[in-house]
């Protein structure tokens, strides 16, 4: 008996110190990224999650006026991205006004998934991994200009999820638990333009739920309402502007009423504009939409200006 116990002392002796000395091992170091040849960043390179595809294309201006990157996030029902209109249009046109843009080429679950209903029988891109996207493309803008506010803007879903970015900025999602960084996941500012903000209201946009949630007919009620924006607003969100038509035949334009009053409620500095017509989809054409909606840049540049001076001060 004496001899058992001895070998298990001895035992003990040396596998606990190795244990201490992995449980102490510091997070994975912060791998630090610039574009590639193709203006790329590749935000969880380095990293233990493998998501390639997932990048940041730069659109640098000749001068960058006011100090400021802002990440669009293109919509497409989290089932695909609208890149050209909703992305790189909207960032050739920041880049103009002399503003570092960065479109996101976040996860979404796919056509094809979404079409035949994979997503409920495999693993394919379904929340957090959107968030998480977005929380560490932040924290990479951080990294490579800690100077530079960063802000983000997103259209129709993607507005769904720069709004997630304003208000969980808190919440620690798996993807990042990983990765080693200082740098803050909280935006500066955001620009919602028309859109979806409700899962769990009657005005829900259900097939960017069902892609967000990977579910059909029954789904996660409390799920549903933790990604619910209109019932989540913090006090410290970060400045809101908000935009939408009420013409809008895709997404119903009481989502951006919701969020316009749990932003009021909350004290969050915001601006509204409910324009009559315009639709949904229009981005930064010049074509798309209406005469009314396409005033949108010069009123968000407007703010911008305005919410850039404050936030400086």
């Amino acid at each position: 008996m004496m001899n058992r116990l001895a070998v298990i002392s001895a035992f003990l002796c040396i596998i606990c110190p190795a244990i201490t000395a992995l449980a102490s091992d510091p997070p994975e170091s912060e791998p630090f990224r610039m574009p590639d040849k193709q203006g790329l960043i590749h935000i969880w390179d380095g990293t233990a999650h493998h998501r390639h595809a997932v990048t940041l294309e730069a659109f640098p201006p000749a001068e960058n006026l006011y100090g400021v990157s802002v990440i669009v996030c293109p919509g497409g029902s989290y089932c695909w991205l609208d890149y050209d209109n909703e992305g790189v249009q909207v960032a050739r046109w920041l880049q103009e006004q002399g503003i570092c843009a960065y479109v996101l080429k976040y996860s979404v679950m796919g056509k094809f998934q979404f079409g035949c209903l994979a997503g409920l029988y495999a693993s394919t891109r379904k929340h957090p991994d959107m968030i998480s996207d977005m929380q560490r493309a932040v924290q990479v803008l951080r990294q490579i200009d800690s100077t530079s506010l960063v802000g983000a803007m997103g259209f129709s879903a993607g507005g769904h999820l720069v709004m997630s970015a304003a208000e969980f900025f808190r919440s620690d999602f798996p993807a990042l638990k990983g990765v080693h960084s200082e740098a803050s996941r909280r935006p500066d500012f955001v620009a919602a333009i028309y859109p979806v903000v409700s899962m769990s209201s009657e005005y829900t946009h259900r097939r960017s739920r069902r892609a967000l949630l990977g579910e059909y007919r029954s789904g996660n009620r409390r799920l549903r309402d933790s990604l619910s924006l209109e019932k989540h607003v913090p006090q410290d969100c970060p400045p809101v502007f908000l935009l939408n038509c009420r013409d809008d035949k895709v997404v119903d334009y009481r989502n951006s009423e919701l969020l316009d009053s749990a932003l009021t409620v909350s004290g969050v500095p915001h601006q509204y504009i409910q324009y009559s017509s315009g639709g949904h989809g229009f981005g930064a054409s010049e074509s798309k939409g209406s005469d009314e909606s396409r005033r949108w840049r010069t009123e968000f540049m407007t703010w911008f200006r305005q919410t850039v001076s404050n936030l400086r001060k």
